[in-house]
């Protein structure tokens, strides 16, 4: 079987699209596959309801005391100050390391990872100095560094000359849009890049959308993408009868070819909404690694960078 990258469970919906018992569930799943990996953020749910502010991760140490966890690895995403989309952020190096010692305490030896998350400043000395306050975090308490949705990645690149991090790197991916190329001072080193948002915050090949549906709960419009959908469709034809093999299908299959087989993704975090798109979603990665489908994802790239 052909190596693929590692495979992550998002948290995003959390609280919102994903009540409390679909999330355990989801985890019950998640380790009975045999997968350890999960993304949470301080500010998941983003549904701009302050009292839901912090339910994800919530839900995840609920579960993770329950059942009495130390093999999981949890990567926090912190800086947000609510969960309105606010672009306030707290990323000052006391900041950062009080959010260090409370994950640590809450989630125990499962927290493998803390992430910058959504850093819009201009300022690289400020910034040096949390990338500082990240390098304690690794040398004191072995976490892995990281950074998602940031501004100014040229200015992180500069800042991290002397401290030389290694990062995780959640990038948004998917069929219409990569910020693969934004971060292209980081490419070709031992930084893990991350995709996210495969199905383009819930986009589906043919509709109908019902109306708790992950993308017109984030306010998207399927109609803005009624000329691109009509383009993708048309390739799948033959993309589906060139070999013997299981069909692209869904807008999930078509993320996890684009994603999976990119050259420069080393793991692929899934917004999966319930157990059944979980299933699903192992199945087709299962025929992934038994598989050809590179001519797919090159048809996919080239669709994208049109």
């Amino acid at each position: 079987m052909r190596s693929l990258p590692s495979l992550i469970l998002g948290t995003a919906q959390w609280g919102w699209t994903v009540d409390r018992q679909t999330a355990f569930q989801l985890l019950d799943a998640w380790l009975k596959a045999g997968f350890t990996e999960i993304d949470a953020a301080t500010n998941y749910p983003i549904n701009k309801n302050p009292a839901d502010f912090r339910a994800a991760e919530n839900i995840l140490e609920e579960y993770i005391r329950a059942h009495g966890l130390q093999q999981l690895a949890v990567t926090m995403k912190i800086g947000s100050l609510d969960n309105m989309r606010s672009p306030e952020v707290n990323l000052a190096p006391s900041f950062v390391l009080m959010m260090a010692e409370e994950y640590r305490r809450r989630f125990d030896g499962n927290l493998r990872g803390l992430m910058v998350h959504w850093d819009n400043r201009e300022d690289q000395n400020a910034i040096r100095t949390t990338l500082n306050a990240l390098a304690i975090c690794r040398e004191e308490f072995g976490l892995q560094p990281g950074l998602s949705g940031i501004a100014r990645p040229d200015l992180y690149a500069a800042a991290n000359v002397e401290l030389d991090l290694r990062f995780d790197i959640e990038i948004k991916h998917h069929i219409f849009h990569s910020d693969y190329e934004r971060y292209g001072l980081f490419h070709g080193g031992a930084h893990r890049f991350l995709a996210y948002g495969l199905n383009a915050g819930g986009v589906k090949l043919e509709g109908p959308y019902p109306a708790d549906s992950t993308l017109l709960a984030r306010g998207g419009d399927p109609e803005k993408l009624a000329g691109q959908l009509e383009r993708l469709l048309a390739l799948l034809p033959q993309l589906n009868t060139a070999f013997v093999r299981p069909p692209i299908r869904t807008m999930n299959h078509v993320g996890l070819v684009n994603a999976a087989l990119h050259p420069g993704i080393g793991g692929i975090i899934l917004g999966v909404s319930t157990p059944a798109q979980l299933n699903e979603t192992l199945d087709y990665w299962r025929n992934l690694q038994a598989f050809e489908y590179d001519d797919a994802w090159r048809v996919f790239e080239a669709f994208r960078t049109a």
